[in-house]
């Protein structure tokens, strides 16, 4: 048996989301929808800029909202990021603790410097743009990494924000590696439009010679695949990867495998905010196929979980609510075999 349902490595962040105007934005010069990197300078520039707003603080960083996500629905996971010797480090790492992720924070003594943070501002239309100050992970390396605990997952998930990162996308590779000699699967995410217009040459490393699974929404693939026509988008994406989830917000996700394409369903919601929802997505995906569901089923309870996010402000839900969720998904399939058990 495995010790661990998913093994990840990613940038350790401490979000600070703030909701602001459109005409905030462009004064701001903060470029809407994406993440942009940003040094210590021109954090300060934009604290001035938000001076006197309240901010909501949580855990972030994309694969730290996905092992939380997974642990908090019952998996078992196990997370290496990088944080500084400072307040924000320690709240960073009690909240993986808390929420019953595994991590090299513990077996380490923190590095110096300042944590890493990402200014999160979300507009009234829901959208989310990000300002990232790496700081300490911007130095994360492989020494980070357990090879054993990889080797004891099932599952091994690369951030694809390391693409922007040379230490950091070596120690991902690394552990790639690590896991490919050990059998363990293989997964990441396009994360950003950003990621794939500056540093591609790193996702493209970071895929490789294929993964079992990719994670992206429609305007990632759109970029990636240089293209909007959708079939030519799923033919391109299903070479990546065994299986591909393409999130298309109101219209659900498409499935892709190989040439099987199965469309889920989204849930109607009034959306607030998009920040989190794709790592939500991936989390509760995983959490599921690592329990022995479906592919369509994994995807029925991503999207569920993922429409929770968008309908509130922050990027993650309370255990509570995910163990609401995964409770109808698990009626849902015992309403579904008793159907198809009449039949």
């Amino acid at each position: 048996m495995k010790t661990y349902d998913l093994y990840a490595i990613g940038n350790a962040l401490v979000d600070a989301e703030y909701e602001v105007s459109d005409t905030q934005l462009q004064t701001m010069g903060v470029d809407k929808r994406h993440m942009t990197l940003i040094d210590s300078a021109r954090r300060a520039e934009l604290l001035g800029h938000l001076a006197g707003s309240t901010a909501r603080r949580t855990g972030g960083g994309s694969a730290g909202n996905t092992v939380v996500a997974l642990a908090q629905l019952g998996g078992r996971a196990f997370y290496s990021c990088r944080v500084a010797d400072d307040e924000m480090g320690a709240f960073y790492t009690q909240d993986l603790i808390a929420n019953g992720v595994a991590t090299n924070l513990t077996r380490s003594l923190p590095a110096p410097g300042q944590t890493g943070s990402c200014m999160v501002m979300v507009t009234p239309d829901a959208e989310r743009s990000m300002s990232t100050f790496l700081g300490a992970t911007a130095e994360l390396d492989h020494s980070a990494l357990h090879e054993q605990d990889i080797a004891e997952s099932r599952i091994y998930y690369m951030e694809g924000y390391l693409a922007a990162s040379g230490t950091g996308l070596q120690a991902a590779l690394h552990g790639r590696q690590m896991a490919q000699d050990a059998g363990v699967a293989l997964a990441s995410t396009l994360s950003d439009v950003s990621m794939i217009n500056f540093c591609r040459s790193g996702l493209d490393a970071i895929i490789g010679n294929g993964l079992d699974y990719l994670f992206c929404n429609e305007e990632e693939a759109q970029v990636w695949c240089g293209s909007q026509d959708l079939q030519q988008i799923c033919e391109q994406l299903s070479q990546l990867a065994d299986t591909v989830c393409l999130t298309r917000g109101p219209q659900g996700c498409l499935v892709l495998e190989g040439k099987q394409k199965t469309a889920v369903p989204a849930v109607r919601v009034q959306a607030l905010d998009t920040n989190g929802a794709g790592d939500m997505f991936a989390g509760a995906f995983l959490y599921a196929v690592t329990q022995g569901d479906s592919h369509a089923r994994a995807a029925w309870l991503a999207n569920q979980a993922a429409s929770h996010v968008v309908s509130q402000y922050g990027n993650r839900l309370t255990r509570e609510l995910l163990a609401r969720i995964k409770r109808q998904a698990q009626d849902r399939w015992l309403a579904d075999g008793a159907r198809n058990d009449g039949q």
